[in-house]
């Protein structure tokens, strides 16, 4: 799936076909505390890399967060790091 929202984001190859949505989302860190405001594209890239986390996917894992510390490094840094 194209990245509908961001042609210069192009989401990782290991996360074709992922549902993205329509709105940007206030996403909370689960264990800091701190917050930041995604767009759509983000937003999927971020719930792929909480989920595989939890199903040791770890090669996406990675994917998801190269990704995240390259177009969003300072929400990497809040939510992610």
């Amino acid at each position: 799936m194209q990245n509908k929202f961001n042609k210069e984001r192009p989401l990782p190859s290991l996360f074709k076909g992922i549902h993205i949505g329509s709105h940007n989302e206030v996403v909370h860190n689960q264990i800091g505390g701190g917050s930041a405001e995604l767009p759509p594209d983000a937003v999927a890239v971020y719930d792929v890399i909480i989920g595989s986390e939890i199903l040791q996917d770890y090669d996406r894992v990675r994917a998801g967060l190269d990704w995240f510390r390259k177009y969003f490094p300072h929400e990497y840094m809040v939510l992610l790091d």
